[in-house]
């Protein structure tokens, strides 16, 4: 067998800033706010949403900031809860990451297979299995392109991003500017409390912004990451919210919030709305490019927590190679396009894979940025980045995320059960893995 090979860091901080960028901005921002107006009810509270779940999102990226440079490894989200606490821990919460990811990525594929199939397959093809060939044949480009190298990856994941950046851009300054404005009526009065709406509505709105916290993985990939992951996760995140509120502004502006509430393809409406027949063309080209720039994002950085899960014996050490001239772990990339391949066939309504997710993913988040208090208090990484308001901020956006899977626990228990069940599963898988693996290669180092 191949002796494993150490990873190199090739990755530059704008890289970085552009993998933070599209692992947030996926698909949700085409979908999501039209939950949010279902669930809040008014406009007040539908920004109150959005606006809540960005500060909180500006926080979280903080504190993934000082954990990535105080903590910078290959496979860093799983890395550095194996440290902090227990690679048990660790392997449960991130074998429920990996399904939750590949799922989550052939999901996103097919959205944008959706958007994109009436305009490229020719009306005697057209047929409901067009989009989830196309999805398919996009996964399957992504991961050869990836293959490649990461590098190759890497500018891949550039030019998608800032076509993104401009087309987000574009269609909410023109739609400011141009567009008629819509109703201001809100939509159907609502007969829940404000705080039980307001609760409702951050769900999808922290589904929206999440993602950043996977950056951890390309720790190890990125040039002098103690001082450039913080810029780089930094400066993705407040391009994210700068955009969200900008594109929010423009859905209530034009469409109203019971239009908003409405329009399930919100930004497909608002692009009709602003450009006439012609603009549904060029989002579906949009929200397209979005959704591959999500599912690249997640092919470059996942197979990085197999390597570290690799290193401690949980996984086969097959998972260690890297391939010293492209730098890509060929079965770590192999497996994941596995766990985006497989599902895609059997996924379910957009809402349902979101509670789905949420719940799994809010509470692996929250015991992943608790590891920063335990990284402060053994000193791990001192002099490198220091978050600003530590341990308040840190604490209030813990509070947050719990707050959120409690939520989705309430409003859909047996999504959240399965979630758990998944999550839970991952114990006998670790006890079986070490026994069968060997305690492999426990060093912390990259």
């Amino acid at each position: 067998m191949a002796e494993p090979t150490t990873i190199e860091a090739r990755l530059s901080t704008f890289d970085i800033a552009m993998v933070v960028f599209s692992l947030v901005v996926g698909i949700g921002i085409f979908r999501t706010p039209a939950i949010v107006a279902a669930a809040a009810g008014s406009s007040t509270l539908f920004f109150v949403a959005w606006t809540v779940a960005g500060l909180a999102s500006l926080v979280g990226a903080l504190c993934f900031a000082e954990i990535g440079s105080r903590h910078p490894r290959a496979g860093g989200y799983y890395r550095v809860v194996a440290d902090c606490y227990h690679p048990a821990l660790a392997f449960m919460l991130n074998w429920a990451q990996a399904l939750m990811q590949g799922a989550g990525a052939a999901g996103v594929a097919f959205i944008g297979a959706e958007y994109l199939a009436p305009i490229v397959v020719p009306a005697p093809l057209a047929g409901p299995a067009a989009a989830p060939v196309l999805a398919g044949a996009t996964m399957l480009v992504l991961l050869v392109l990836n293959y490649r190298g990461v590098r190759s990856g890497a500018r891949t994941q550039n030019l998608l991003s800032v076509l993104k950046i401009a087309m987000i851009l574009g269609l909410a300054l023109v739609a400011l500017a141009l567009a008629p404005r819509g109703a201001p009526v809100d939509s159907t009065p609502p007969v829940t409390p404000w705080p039980g709406r307001l609760a409702a509505a951050l769900i999808p709105c922290f589904y929206a912004y999440g993602g950043y916290q996977m950056t951890m993985n390309l720790s190890a990939d990125l040039k002098d990451a103690r001082r450039r992951f913080p810029l780089a996760i930094t400066a993705g995140m407040l391009t994210v919210v700068a955009l969200y509120l900008l594109i929010n502004l423009a859905y209530q502006r034009v469409l109203g919030t019971g239009g908003v509430a409405d329009a399930s393809r919100v930004a497909a409406t608002l692009a009709r709305a602003t450009f006439g027949p012609a603009g549904e063309a060029v989002i579906s080209i949009a929200v397209f490019l979005s959704a591959a720039g999500f599912v690249n994002a997640t092919i470059l950085q996942m197979p990085r927590s197999f390597y570290a899960m690799a290193k401690d014996g949980v996984l086969p050490r097959a998972f260690l190679r890297v391939n010293p001239r492209t730098q890509v772990q060929d079965v770590g990339l192999l497996f994941f396009g596995a766990t985006m391949l497989v599902p895609a066939l059997v996924l379910g309504s957009f809402e349902k894979l979101l509670n789905y997710i949420m719940f799994t993913d809010t509470l692996t988040i929250a015991v992943v940025a608790s590891t920063l208090f335990v990284l402060r208090r053994r000193g791990d990484g001192a002099g490198g980045y220091a978050m600003p308001g530590y341990p308040l901020l840190p604490a209030l956006y813990l509070l947050c995320l719990l707050a959120v899977t409690a939520s989705v626990l309430v409003t859909a228990p047996r999504l959240a059960l399965a979630g758990a069940a998944i999550l839970l599963t991952g114990f006998p898988l670790y006890r079986i893995g070490r026994r069968l693996i060997g305690s492999g290669d426990r060093s912390a180092s990259a």
